[in-house]
């Protein structure tokens, strides 16, 4: 790829111009960039050109670059766009405080009760992605980011999947994903689920508070093949965590916890920890490049600053996840004594710890009896300015604009409740849900009235939520060749899954025969971006011959039509197999044919029997001569010298098989 300063300047698809280089890999560089449309900072990562040719790696980059987009967690980072010029590239949500990677590169160790606050966003994360069937497979340090905020977010959702569909590959390694990170399942099985990002995130938690990273080899294939049969071996350093990264490293990943199984198992480990100190974020660019609003283009009064998670509770604006990473400072505490547990795709309640005092003391009662006095006075007064404030409020107000928003926060900037003193009026909010191409489903796509109506008290804003794309109609791919089955998913914005193969006598080789989420009694649709498996023929399954030597003729020659073989027969005499009855066939059982093939049949004709010749009164020597023309075999010879052939044994007329030896009886 060139240089990253001389992409400095270039403007993507007639929109985002490239400002400053963040980061490079094998396999793609990541600017920070300009959105001139909607004059916003992004992020913009350009793949490598080579993949530009990789007609495979563009139609799952596509696919992958939409389903992606669709995904929506406070704990993922946003796909806003995607495009080709010169090459694929991604747009993505600015996050100014940099990666794991950056933070461990930098020669910070987490302690284990940051790794927890990390660990759980994460694990909410994948949660949120796997329960909508998208497995990451490539979760490493490099692709857990933050937020200036210190929130953290999942990056390269579908990335590592569409990469791993290209002809390119990164060098030194074909393997989906970093090996450093990778489940053993990823070496061997074509199918892997969330599993397998579970064990990623225990790997990068033990190597975050360690420096390490558990079962390492020198190559790719080694790293894998050693996970294959082993547990993850935790250190003793990762205290309370232990127990459950001890599941997470299994194996097998029928053993292993799922994402939302591991995140409550870091809530009962924290339970023993102290509270953890702020993240000292790495940055995601240099001190020359701007920092502080990652949204909005740079003003003059905009510095760039060190980003460090410090949020303290109480504080406004304040994520309750990262509220976690507080200061370290006070007595040993239970962690999470102080947080009340939250639905997975949801955020903890953080409530005040207690105050440490002394119990009983009477000594202290007077200060609280008189701060009581002046609150029960406080509150008797301010009743009254609040009903005075009440009565001067007005009727009316104009609508705020609520386009973008997702469906809660849109809801609450309306409720009286949530506007407090700011106009004090009551609408009834309408929620009307509908499918939207653009819109992430849970968003405000339009509102009625429209911003800035004068609305009175009481009235109606109706608010338009999306849905998400419409579903999309599977289609028909009954005998369609995989390759007409891949254009049909992907024009009806569906991605290929899985492709297998099965024997089937009536459909050619490689037609599809059937496909997942089919009906044949109605059309199927399925969300947009769903995977559809397909299961092509494989033809007719391989005849084996049976065995048939001892059988009757017809009985072997309809055993055989029966597998679809063809019969050629071929008769031979037998002294000791009956006429009709099968001695041998060629192939010999157990082979194994296509249908069609042919199968040769050898059938006995019965004893070759010939007759005894009559040749008495003829010399010893005319006599042989009869007995061999007649296929038999000359005998003794009993009488006189120079006699001539009286009689034979057996005698003249009867019947023996070919072969037979004649004895000869001479007379004078």
């Amino acid at each position: 790829m060139s240089s990253m300063t001389d992409q400095l300047g270039r403007v993507l698809g007639g929109r985002y111009r490239l400002t400053a280089p963040v980061g490079t890999g094998s396999s793609a560089q990541v600017f920070l960039a300009d959105d001139v449309t909607l004059r916003r900072r992004v992020a913009v990562k350009v793949l490598h050109p080579a993949l530009a040719a990789d007609e495979a790696f563009l139609r799952r980059f596509r696919a992958e670059a939409r389903a992606a987009a669709a995904l929506s967690h406070p704990n993922l980072m946003a796909v806003y766009d995607w495009g080709e010029d010169d090459g694929p590239y991604l747009v993505l949500e600015f996050l100014g405080g940099g990666s794991l990677r950056g933070m461990l590169d930098a020669g910070t160790r987490l302690t284990t009760s940051q790794a927890v606050v990390v660990g759980l966003d994460a694990a909410r994360a994948l949660d949120a992605a796997h329960r909508r069937s998208f497995v990451h497979r490539d979760i490493k340090p490099a692709n857990l980011l933050f937020g200036d905020d210190g929130r953290l977010r999942i990056a390269d959702f579908g990335l590592a999947r569409a990469l791993s569909e290209a002809a390119w590959t990164e060098p030194g390694d074909g393997l989906v994903g970093t090996a450093r990170y990778a489940a053993p399942e990823q070496a061997s099985s074509p199918r892997i689920d969330g599993k397998a990002d579970v064990y990623a995130l225990g790997l990068v938690l033990i190597e975050a508070v360690t420096g390490q990273v558990p079962l390492t080899a020198d190559t790719a294939l080694g790293t894998l093949m050693g996970r294959v049969e082993v547990a993850v071996p935790v250190p003793e350093a990762m205290g309370p965590l232990r127990a459950v990264l001890e599941r997470v490293g299994q194996p097998d990943p029928a053993q292993r916890p799922s994402a939302s199984e591991l995140a409550r198992g870091l809530m009962d480990a924290a339970r023993a920890l102290d509270r953890p100190g702020p993240l000292p974020l790495a940055g995601a660019v240099g001190a020359d490049a701007p920092h502080v609003d990652p949204t909005l283009f740079p003003t003059s009064t905009q510095t760039t600053a060190t980003a460090v998670v410090d949020v303290r509770a109480g504080s406004p604006g304040r994520d309750a996840t990262t509220a976690l990473a507080t200061e370290s400072s006070g007595p040993r505490t239970a962690l999470f004594d102080e947080l009340a547990p939250a639905p997975m795709g949801g955020e903890p309640y953080v409530v005040d710890p207690p105050v440490d005092g002394e119990d009983g003391s009477r000594r202290r009662r007077w200060p609280w009896i008189a701060l009581l006095l002046v609150l029960v006075a406080a509150g008797a007064g301010g009743w009254f300015w609040f009903r005075a404030y009440q009565d001067s409020q007005p009727t009316s107000a104009a609508v705020p604009s609520l386009d973008t928003l997702e469906r809660g926060v849109a809801e609450a900037k309306l409720v009286a409740t949530e506007r407090g003193v700011e106009d004090g009026l009551d609408w009834a909010v309408v929620v009307v849900e509908e499918h939207n191409e653009i819109v992430l489903a849970g968003f405000v796509f339009d509102q009625e009235p429209q911003p800035g109506t004068v609305l009175d008290d009481g009235g109606t804003v109706r608010l338009l939520v999306s849905l998400g794309p419409p579903p999309r109609a599977v289609p028909n791919l009954f005998n369609r060749t995989e390759e007409e089955a891949r254009t049909d998913i992907e024009a009806a914005e569906l991605v290929v899954g899985s492709v297998d193969e099965l024997n089937v006598e009536d459909v050619d080789p490689g037609r599809v025969i059937s496909w997942s989420v089919a009906d044949e009694d109605r059309p199927v649709e399925v969300p947009k971006g769903s995977e559809v498996d397909l299961v092509l023929s494989a033809g007719p399954a391989p005849r084996t011959v049976p065995s048939l030597v001892g059988a009757p003729l017809a009985a072997a020659s309809a055993a055989l039509e029966d597998l679809d073989l063809v019969v050629t027969v071929v008769e031979q005499f037998s002294t000791s197999v009956e006429k009709g009855i099968v001695i041998d066939s060629a192939p010999g059982e157990g082979s194994t044919l296509a249908r069609g093939d042919a199968v040769e049949l050898v059938v006995s004709k019965g004893r070759d029997l010939v007759v005894v010749p009559e040749v008495a009164g003829l010399s010893i020597d005319e006599a042989i001569a009869a007995v061999r023309k007649a296929g038999l075999i000359e005998g003794d010879v009993s009488g006189p010298a120079g006699g001539k052939v009286n009689a034979t044994d057996p005698e003249a007329g009867a019947s023996v098989d070919r072969g037979t030896v004649i004895d000869l009886f001479l007379r004078k």
